[in-house]
């Protein structure tokens, strides 16, 4: 399994400094390009391009990587007009130290090996496609000595210039220190001690959250059945985008109101309650649509609803009634749950419901629910 090729590469457009991005047609990847700063796509010289005054690798790195490799030896003699001051090394290191413009067939062959691990092991496709892309980028980065020959101080030194340097998210450093971990110890069983190879400390975010009324707005505002089925789904059963596109039209018994989700992420299967109100919205839109493989389906029948999609349906809600907050999908699932625990659900059934394998992972909605917190009054009333 390979991911997809992204080649970078310095261009004039329009008499404009540009960086080029030339990749086989891949949906999934125009729509992660174009959330990058500047992108357009370039009708004449058919290649998504950026202005090198928006241009961050940082950025590029950070959102494509994951997904498909990065062929950015094209800018390696121009690298330092093209990264902003933030991203600039303190000294004469750049992000491209030790950096290979490709693997050789060996190293190639190793990866090939752990894709074929993954997928015995049945990692999910998503995971499989991020572990590979960030594998690349390290043993690129260390290409100039043999894999067998790699140390944890290797990875230190990785995660110093290339990840810190870059500023790259918390959650690239652990997708990348989860990818080496595993390599190494399935497929190289190498010298190096995965045991000792320490993730960076952990993010407490809050996850984000609208409000009933909010979420009411986004429900009714498409004028498709199916448009406004797929969102009060993820709200009224609190699920991922990947498990309202597998569902199937068995996977729901409307005797029962329940809802079947079926293995989940971590392969796990789960039941969730469905409202009364969204089972007669689903067999008005089953009546309408006929779906025949999956319960919500593209252009063709029996084909899968594609995330692009379903993502620009939230995205023309949003639009119509005016919210201009950056809400993603996952937002109704932490509104579900924040939502259920100021009902006084217990926190236990919510662990239940979202399919969280620790508890700690459920609580961190008590640190957002707003149940408790208006019952404290503050001193400022006491002035």
């Amino acid at each position: 399994m390979r991911n997809p090729v992204i080649t970078l590469a310095n261009h004039t457009h329009h008499g404009t400094p540009v960086v080029s991005l030339c990749f086989e047609k891949d949906y999934g990847l125009i729509s992660k390009v174009k959330t990058l700063k500047g992108a357009r796509w370039s009708q004449s010289q058919a290649y998504w391009y950026i202005p090198q005054s928006d241009f961050k690798l940082s950025e590029v790195f950070e959102r494509l990587s994951p997904v498909a490799f990065l062929d950015y030896s094209g800018l390696k003699e121009n690298a330092k007009s093209l990264i902003n001051e933030h991203d600039k090394p303190k000294d004469k290191t750049s992000v491209h130290r030790g950096v290979a413009d490709k693997l050789s067939p060996e190293t190639e062959s190793k990866i090939e090996e752990f894709s074929k691990w993954m997928i015995h092991k049945h990692y999910s496709q998503a995971t499989i496609k991020t572990y590979i892309g960030t594998l690349k980028n390290f043993l690129l980065f260390t290409a100039k000595k043999p894999v067998s020959e790699i140390t944890n101080q290797d990875v230190v030194n990785y995660v110093n210039d290339v990840i810190i340097r870059n500023n790259l998210s918390f959650a690239y450093q652990n997708q990348t220190v989860n990818a080496v971990k595993l390599f190494f110890r399935e497929v190289m069983h190498a010298k190096i001690e995965t045991e000792k190879i320490e993730r960076p400390r952990p993010e407490h975010k809050l996850p984000n959250v609208l409000s009933k009324a909010e979420v009411k707005a986004i429900l009714e505002a498409p004028g498709n059945i199916k448009h406004e089925a797929m969102l009060s789904l993820i709200y009224a059963c609190g699920l991922r985008r990947s498990e309202l596109l597998n569902l199937k039209p068995d996977h729901i018994d409307s005797k029962r109101h329940l809802l079947i989700i079926k293995n989940a992420k971590g392969r796990k299967d789960r039941i969730a309650p469905i409202p009364e109100k969204l089972i007669v919205l689903l067999r008005d839109y089953y009546k309408k649509f006929k779906p025949q493989l999956w319960l919500f389906e593209g252009q063709k029948k029996g084909e899968q609803y594609s995330a692009t999609s379903l993502q620009q349906v939230l995205k023309g809600s949003l639009k119509k009634c005016g919210i201009n907050k950056p809400v993603t999908l996952h937002w109704l699932r932490h509104s579900y749950a924040t939502h259920l625990l100021e009902s006084g659900t217990d926190l236990r059934y919510i662990q239940e419901l979202l399919g969280h394998k620790s508890s700690k992972t459920t609580e961190i909605y008590t640190h957002v629910t707003d149940k408790s917190l208006q019952k404290i009054k503050s001193p400022f009333d006491d002035l």
